[in-house]
């Protein structure tokens, strides 16, 4: 049985979201580590400095040991350290996404595919999605490098069954060469670049460490990150514009796509270009981490009668 949790960690993520609150005494005991970082909050409450990316990582790690049983969880140094709670939230989302399109009914978690655009080297959501929620994930990403360290990742936790990575050897490609004609894929989730400029994410780097009071140089690897993690020319809108266009050869492998989207002004464009495009369906599925709202925007090509053979034959 899981403790209660006793601090605060945000108050408005998916009532599913075992999150909610974190039981530092607990998961010290599970990564003995995270009790160096410790310190209490001027309410008297145990917390850490989140300004701080080695008390950061030392969390999310030992969340990840203590709830998914991810023993050896870790990041090369320069690579984006993802917050553990936020990343479950889209994953609960998606799967509330599927259960609605079931008439209610929670598809068979063990036939359910999602398929990872941009893994990383952290891997995180193809790992959470099968420790949590018990799918299997196809996880890409056109840095060798971090797919040799996810590699690693599954050769650690043993999940070579249930998770595959695959190369995209074309650095404009999301979707284009990546599906197998036999792949079928129930949904697909993308955290894309933000920025649309290395001067770009630089800047938005200082902003956070302005804000969170820190010197110039301090606490950069609490905002590291690769620069296909950070930026790409045009931005998100620009990423997710090349995804939808990208999506229209392989709708028939895939129920859903989805990716999420920071910024809420480039919704009406992106909505657009889904009409354009020919989507029998498309939603956006609002999300809220504490102070911080963020949302993803999802679309079909399947037709009423295609999705109906879908769940019958997959779920």
């Amino acid at each position: 049985m899981k403790p209660t949790l006793a601090q605060a960690a945000v108050a408005t993520l998916h009532p599913a979201n075992p999150h909610q609150r974190y039981d530092f005494a607990a998961l010290c005991q599970s990564l003995p580590a995270l009790s160096a970082f410790l310190l209490t909050t001027p309410a008297g409450e145990t917390s850490i400095n989140f300004a701080d990316p080695k008390a950061v990582k030392a969390l999310n790690q030992a969340l990840l040991v203590y709830f998914y049983q991810l023993n050896h969880w870790d990041l090369p140094e320069g690579y984006l350290c993802p917050a553990v709670p936020g990343r479950l939230d889209y994953l609960l989302h998606l799967q509330d996404l599927l259960q609605q399109s079931h008439q209610g009914k929670l598809p068979k978690r063990r036939h359910l595919t999602v398929l990872d655009i941009g893994c990383g080297a952290n891997l995180i959501y193809p790992l959470l999605a099968v420790r949590a929620l018990g799918w299997r994930a196809i996880a890409s990403d056109i840095d060798s490098q971090a797919l040799a360290h996810a590699r690693q990742l599954i050769a650690q936790h043993q999940l070579q069954q249930q998770i595959e990575l695959r190369a995209q050897p074309d650095s404009q490609a999301i979707f284009d060469g990546l599906l197998k004609p036999g792949d079928y894929i129930d949904v697909t989730l993308c955290n894309p670049p933000f920025h649309s400029s290395a001067a770009e994410a630089a800047s938005g780097s200082a902003r956070k460490r302005q804000n969170l009071g820190l010197a110039s140089d301090a606490a950069a690897l609490n905002f590291a990150g690769q620069s296909h993690e950070l930026w790409c020319p045009g931005g998100e809108a620009e990423f997710i514009r090349r995804m939808i266009r990208q999506s229209q050869s392989i709708g028939h492998q895939v129920y859903w796509f989805s990716c999420l989207v920071a910024k809420k002004q480039h919704l009406p464009a992106l909505q657009q270009q889904l009409r354009e495009v020919g989507v029998t369906e498309s939603r956006v599925v609002e999300m809220a981490q504490g102070n911080k709202q963020s949302r993803f925007i999802c679309w079909s090509f399947l037709t009423p009668a295609q999705q109906q053979l879908w769940r019958q034959h997959r779920w």
